[in-house]
């Protein structure tokens, strides 16, 4: 299969571009796709009541410098039991509290989290037209992850695609195409809905945690959907989407004129 050139990426962000959809002033993109009675009706899906956490623990070693220069959690004890016991936080003894507190220095895309429509550039443009500028080192003045603070509820569907492949985990570069979307929800039973927030599972991340080497995790080969899944995104109108892996398209890339390509397109 060819290879995309920078052309196709450029026509692609602006055959499926949402800019301009939900107003010009609109900072939250395709969540605006979930209505009240989607989360009404989402709510009412709850049967047994488990909980499953999402996020790694933010020990995991997922940086190795391959990209951006993030580096992994560093983690400072400010007070401890220790300290309580040796009398270090009794004062004169009068009025005193004994008590642990820590701090942590990580960034932002340092462990599990989400992308702000603020992360990717489309050249000198952010969403909706938003220029690049508005990020400073003083932070985003717009397209900040805080816009989705009270937005991010509603339908979420697993497309566990590894196990439908009946592997324990897609080999890297392996790239999820719309056939596969499709052909994993038919197996699984479910309709992909407009505001749906879609988990497709690699085995990536488990391989890492099974392994305990995070070596190449943070930028380097993966599975991942292909380019063309940024139509099937589109067409299904969905809230968002996430996986088990560090940057959700498959890696390497299908391209060598751009890093992360479908990333230009669905941020």
């Amino acid at each position: 299969m060819a290879k995309l050139t920078r052309e196709d990426i450029y026509k692609t962000a602006k055959e499926l571009s949402n800019w301009g959809r939900w107003g010009d002033d609109d900072q939250i993109g395709t969540l605006n796709n979930i209505s009240p009675e989607d989360i009404v009706a989402a709510a009412g899906l709850v049967k047994r009541g488990k909980v499953f956490a999402l996020g790694l623990d933010l020990k995991e070693k997922l940086q190795s410098g391959l990209f951006g220069g993030r580096w992994n959690l560093i983690h400072q004890m400010l007070a401890t039991g220790t300290d309580a016991v040796n009398g270090e936080q009794d004062g004169d003894g009068r009025a005193y509290l004994r008590y642990a507190d820590d701090a942590i220095n990580v960034p932002c895309q340092g462990s599990t989290q989400w992308d702000a429509l603020c992360h990717i550039f489309l050249d000198d443009k952010m969403y909706n037209g938003y220029p690049a500028t508005d990020v400073t080192v003083n932070g985003a003045k717009k397209l900040g992850i805080e816009n989705y603070r009270d937005k991010m509820v509603g339908r979420g569907v697993l497309l566990d695609i590894a196990r439908w492949k009946g592997v324990d985990s897609l080999d890297d570069g392996y790239a999820i195409t719309n056939a596969d979307l499709d052909g994993c929800a038919a197996a699984q039973g479910v309709e992909i809905r407009k505001g749906d927030f879609v988990i497709f599972r690699t085995g990536h991340q488990e391989r890492c945690l099974d392994s305990g080497d995070w070596s190449g995790y943070g930028g380097g080969d993966a599975p991942g959907v292909a380019f063309e899944t940024a139509y099937w995104i589109k067409e299904h109108d969905i809230a968002g989407i996430c996986a088990d892996t560090w940057g959700c398209e498959g890696r390497p890339n299908e391209t060598d004129e751009a890093n992360q390509p479908w990333h230009w397109v669905v941020i």
